[in-house]
Parts: C-alpha cells; sequence; structure tokens
C-alpha cells in the first residue's frame, strides 16, 4: 500500500517507510511499483473509463480553442454540448458526473449528429463538441456558474453547496 500510495503523498509515505525502514540509503521512491493483481483487472470499466476519458480529451481541447481566444478565462465558464455516436460511451457518461470530469458549470450530452460547426479531434472519432457559455452567476463555494445562485439560504451559493453548508 505505501508504494502504491507514494507517487500521490510523496512525503508522508516516505515518514512511513522510514518508520519501518529506517536508514540513509532507504527510500519508498526507490522500491519498484509491485503488479497488479490479474483478478483485479476489470475490463468492462476499463473500457467504460476509456471512452469518458476519450470524450473528456475532445471536450477539453475544445474549451482551450475557446480559452486561447479569450471567449472563456476558465473551463468553468462554460457548458458545451457534447455529440457522441456510440450509445455505450453516451451510457458510461450518464453514470459519472461528465461536468466535474470536464471542470465545467454544465455539460449536456446527445446522441443528436454533430452539427458542421462543431468542434472534432481526429484521433476520438464519433464525437463533437459544440460549446456554449455557461448561464447563471458563480457560486462563491464551488465557482460553477449556475442559474440557481443566489436563491437559496445562502445567497451566493448553488443549491449542492448550501446542502452542503447545511
Amino acid at each position: 500500500l505505501t508504494t502504491w500510495l507514494a507517487p500521490i503523498l510523496v512525503f508522508t509515505m516516505e515518514d512511513v517507510w522510514l518508520a519501518r525502514f529506517d536508514g540513509d540509503a532507504s527510500s519508498i521512491h526507490l522500491q519498484d511499483m509491485p503488479e497488479t493483481p490479474t483478478d483485479w483487472r476489470d475490463e468492462a470499466l476499463a473500457a467504460k473509463w476509456s471512452g469518458i476519458r476519450r470524450t473528456r480529451r475532445a471536450v477539453t481541447a475544445a474549451l482551450e480553442i475557446q480559452r486561447r481566444d479569450k471567449v472563456i478565462g476558465a473551463s468553468l465558464e462554460a457548458a458545451p454540448v457534447v455529440h457522441v455516436e456510440d450509445a455505450d460511451v453516451v451510457k458510461a457518461l450518464k453514470t459519472v458526473q461528465f461536468d466535474d470530469i470536464c471542470i465545467t458549470s454544465g455539460i449536456s450530452v446527445t446522441t443528436d449528429p454533430a452539427p458542421n460547426e462543431a468542434f472534432r479531434l481526429p484521433e476520438v472519432e464519433g464525437v463533437g463538441v459544440v460549446f456554449e457559455t455557461a448561464d447563471g452567476e458563480k457560486c462563491q463555494r464551488c465557482w460553477k456558474i449556475l442559474p440557481d445562485v443566489g436563491t437559496h439560504k445562502h445567497p451566493g451559493t448553488c443549491k449542492r453547496c448550501t446542502e452542503a453548508l447545511a
């Protein structure tokens, strides 16, 4: 476990390692990464997340063009429409908070054919992204731009953040 967490919790895992294996030549970062047990591999889950990551790549590339052109300053100012041809990928996208994965204020996923002006990445076939700006006000807690900000108990927050603060 220490070796697996070392790339993420660098200093903490080094302290844990040195508490057990003290010495100047001892370091968790000099250990080989253990092999993942074969029975831990889930091909269906890997395929699901491969589709999600590929779609996210197209979304973030489309947003980067808008950022470069100074249309938006941050991805949270966007609420793009994502046109996906593969029904399995659409199904996978609906099982996650895809707007959070793409770091946008909102996102619409549709199986409708992408319009000609939609952004496409050649390496991500079957995905078209139409840029839309997010409507509403900026939540003071999560920074998402949502239409319900200011309509809850905490005036500067969205519904989700108001519930978290309750």
